[in-house]
């Protein structure tokens, strides 16, 4: 990897390493201003609605801007959104109204700092030479940071709470790690960032222009079949794996008397992607991505089959390291072949589109596992998401999209 790949990681730590503090350090400090349970969810609720339209927007944006200013700009934006939450509970004390108006100037930051970021791969591969085999290797080694950093993030969280307490001054630490982000993507060469357009016309102004490209974007979208079918895919195991985290997994520790295991299943999916994002970087070139692809549903099946049966939680822990064991390689296989397959003119608007569809995928199942757990059963609410698994996999495996994962998807 060049100078410009490691630069790039490390900005893109500082920024995730930021974002993990914060997903501890943000609900607590809402509960403790508000007094009201609610007013976490509405707050969630609402960042979530407005990143996903942001995640959109942000492509078109990402197509046109240098990619690395892309990505400066949104963490300096980010880094204020939360510098300004102590500042405003210094001066006005905060309510539900100063949350929802921050968090949402955050979420216009984050999506188009995380597209922008996804996009410059190719481009970092490129400067570095341009090596066979060199993509999947870096998105391997980003994925394996990516699940290393889900952990410490909120480990660090943790302890500020733990030496100082739910306080809005502890988001300043929050709000510096998205400006050293922002200030370690200034050394990234500026090449780093250009958008090659290729035969693609130049981009018109004005909300017309703007329209027409989101319109390319989506139709690209739907219309080739490995990019439809791995945007669909990953929504489906993003709204399991969420509503699972949401509903099923702390009602059924909460009734067997451990409730921290909840907690433990996540870190488990985390570690489990963790350790096979690293293995899928070591083995680019003597593992194909068919293979990993077909491991990865196998996998899932039978681990989410484990966790739907909900037979002891020893079992449903177990399961759920084999679901980041197998989902890891999966996910970063059908990542690299997504980034492939897209002309570098459009990626920004498709992956923008792709990161909007898996923020908004959770709001589609968890209200109705929610009701089939309350309505039935905990059992019968797993066996339903278990279910849901085995389909999309057996689909997913005969499906002629996911057949040639190692050949050229451009064609």
């Amino acid at each position: 990897m060049g100078p410009n790949t490691w630069v790039y990681l490390g900005s893109y730590s500082l920024s995730l390493l930021g974002n993990g503090v914060a997903s501890v350090l943000f609900p607590l400090l809402v509960l403790a201003k508000t007094g009201d349970i609610l007013a976490a969810g509405v707050l969630a609720s609402v960042t979530a609605a407005v990143a996903a339209v942001v995640g959109v927007l942000a492509g078109v944006v990402v197509d046109r801007v240098n990619r690395r200013t892309v990505a400066i700009v949104s963490d300096v934006l980010s880094a204020l959104s939360v510098a300004a939450v102590p500042l405003v509970d210094a001066l006005w004390g905060l309510n539900l109204t100063w949350f929802i108006v921050l968090g949402v100037i955050g979420s216009l930051g984050d999506m188009p700092g995380m597209t922008a970021r996804e996009t410059m791969l190719p481009r970092l591969v490129q400067l570095a030479g341009g090596r066979v085999g060199a993509l999947d290797r870096l998105v391997g080694v980003r994925e394996a940071l990516a699940g290393a950093l889900m952990l410490i993030g909120p480990g660090i969280g943790g302890l500020l709470v733990w030496a100082f307490g739910v306080t809005s001054t502890a988001l300043l630490i929050t709000a510096g790690m998205s400006l050293a982000a922002a200030l370690a993507s200034l050394a990234l060469s500026p090449r780093a960032g250009d958008v090659a357009r290729g035969d693609e016309v130049a981009p018109r102004g004005g909300v017309r222009g703007v329209l027409v490209e989101l319109v390319s974007g989506w139709r690209f979208l739907l219309g080739h079949r490995l990019v439809r079918g791995a945007s669909l895919l990953s929504a489906v195991l993003v709204a399991v794996i969420a509503a699972l985290q949401a509903t099923i997994l702390p009602a059924y520790f909460t009734a067997e008397e451990l409730p921290q295991f909840s907690g433990f299943a996540a870190t488990g999916i985390a570690v489990g992607g963790l350790l096979s994002a690293g293995v899928y970087a070591a083995t680019v070139g003597k593992v194909s991505r068919r293979t990993w692809f077909v491991i990865g549903m196998v996998g899932l099946v039978v681990g989410f089959s484990a966790i739907g049966a909900l037979a002891a939680p020893w079992l449903v822990l177990a399961a759920a390291v084999l679901v980041g064991l197998t989902n890891g390689p999966m996910s970063a296989a059908l990542g690299v072949a997504t980034i492939e397959a897209t002309p570098d003119a459009m990626r920004g608007r498709v992956l923008g589109a792709q990161n909007a569809l898996m923020l908004a995928a959770p709001a589609l199942t968890a209200a109705p596992i929610a009701a089939v757990a309350s309505g039935f059963g905990l059992l019968a609410a797993g066996i339903g998401v278990a279910g849901v698994i085995v389909v999309t996999a057996v689909v997913a495996l005969i499906a002629p999209a996911f057949r040639s994962l190692d050949a050229d998807p451009r064609t």
